[in-house]
């Protein structure tokens, strides 16, 4: 295996991680608040086809994202208000939501199927894209891959260093002594929940708008679902998060490479691996659920009543 083979791998593994890390950064913010959020998928469908369709219409790259973080702000307020206003449970409203947002995707895109637009193009930095092996994987990437990795450092940052992030934190342990002490606990909860929703929406709007670029029916092919995998499977940490999704990004182009390889591989068997890798995670998770409780946030999921 040469060196170029082996440096755009590790392209291709950054450009398809990018979706991942984007929304399960968002899900971390929000389960780290207490509120558990299924709709990933529903959401990340909703950004794809409302940037795509606003790109479009405009020929405008950027109205296109904004658009498609606000399509996932608006959903995951209507979780929000079903889930947090009136107390439901999280769990079932969250399915409802991919639900919906999956047809709803399907129903407003149907007649741009398969349309193409100038996705975003590639920008290499000076001198730092040419470093060997690392230097086009870190440094001649698009915009939004340049976004993913301040958003790490800033949610790492802010989980580690800020006091809003110590608020969220106690929001998600212990929302009744939050609010005892006088935080916002219902604010910050649905803060939380529309940052998971515009960072679904912005993975979702990269997915049409500079990954592909165009826009198909579930073409977020269960990013949404793994991305939710992910959050456990990094113990709710955003390092963890990060090496996470660049391996299910990895995992996900390895039918690509067993092809450039020369292999004799199946390329449907190769292209199952990252949701048998989701699986596998899923599995060994389940047979340690006192190491993942350990991690977890103790109030995730469970609804909150101010007066009880």
């Amino acid at each position: 295996m040469d060196i170029d083979l082996i440096t755009n791998i590790l392209y291709a593994m950054v450009r398809t991680g990018t979706p991942l890390l984007i929304v399960a950064l968002g899900e971390m913010v929000c389960e780290k608040s207490g509120v558990l959020n299924l709709g990933q998928e529903g959401m990340m469908l909703m950004g794809a086809v409302a940037g795509f369709i606003t790109t479009l219409l405009t020929g405008s790259l950027l109205f296109g994202f904004i658009v498609a973080m606000m399509a996932g702000i608006i959903m995951s307020q209507l979780f929000a208000m079903i889930a947090l206003g009136l107390n439901a449970n999280q769990v079932a409203t969250g399915l409802a939501l991919t639900i919906f947002g999956t047809g709803l995707s399907a129903f407003i895109g149907a007649s741009y199927v398969g349309k193409p637009i100038d996705g975003l193009n590639a920008i290499a930095i000076p001198v730092l894209s040419d470093i060997p092996v690392i230097g086009k994987m870190l440094f001649a990437q698009d915009l939004v891959v340049y976004l993913s990795f301040v958003l790490f450092l800033a949610i790492w940052w802010f989980f580690r260093s800020s006091r809003p992030g110590l608020v969220v934190k106690a929001v998600g342990e212990n929302p009744h002594a939050a609010n005892a002490i006088g935080l916002p606990v219902m604010r910050t909860r649905y803060l939380a929940v529309a940052f998971g929703g515009a960072m679904a929406g912005l993975a979702g709007g990269y997915l049409s708008l500079a990954y592909t670029p165009l826009w198909a029916e579930n073409m977020s092919a269960g990013r949404g679902w793994i991305a939710l995998a992910l959050v456990v499977f990094a113990s709710w940490r955003a390092e963890r998060v990060l090496l996470g999704a660049y391996l299910f990004g990895l995992a996900s182009i390895l039918h690509l490479v067993a092809q450039g390889l020369g292999f004799a591989v199946s390329p449907n068997l190769m292209a199952m691996l990252p949701y048998a890798a989701t699986v596998v995670v899923l599995v060994m998770l389940s047979r340690n659920q006192g190491r993942s409780k350990m991690f977890a946030p103790i109030s995730l999921g469970k609804p909150f009543h101010p007066a009880g």
